[in-house]
């Protein structure tokens, strides 16, 4: 390790301040995503319902923990009627 910060895995204080953030704050309100903490930074695990959303919360993440590298493993739901009709075998 060099001891940049970018090295040092974030602490559980941190893991627990970004579910707290993605909870509680009214402009995020993100109950259904999950921050696991990994060897060199942490995962956002979770879905929601537009690809602007997703940027969105990592956008507030990083602006509230620069110094933190986070990934994304966030996918998009389909929140809107299938326009096709599903055939089954």
């Amino acid at each position: 390790m060099t001891g940049l910060s970018g090295d040092v895995p974030p602490d559980e204080y941190v893991e627990a301040e970004i579910q707290s953030m993605l909870a509680e704050d009214p402009t995020v309100a993100e109950q259904g995503i999950t921050v696991v903490r990994r060897e060199n930074g942490l995962v956002l695990y979770g879905e929601v319902e537009s690809p602007h959303r997703r940027e969105e919360i990592l956008r507030r993440v990083a602006e509230r923990f620069p110094d933190t590298p986070v990934t994304s493993d966030i996918g998009v739901i389909r929140t809107q009627a299938p326009t096709q009709v599903e055939e089954l075998p």
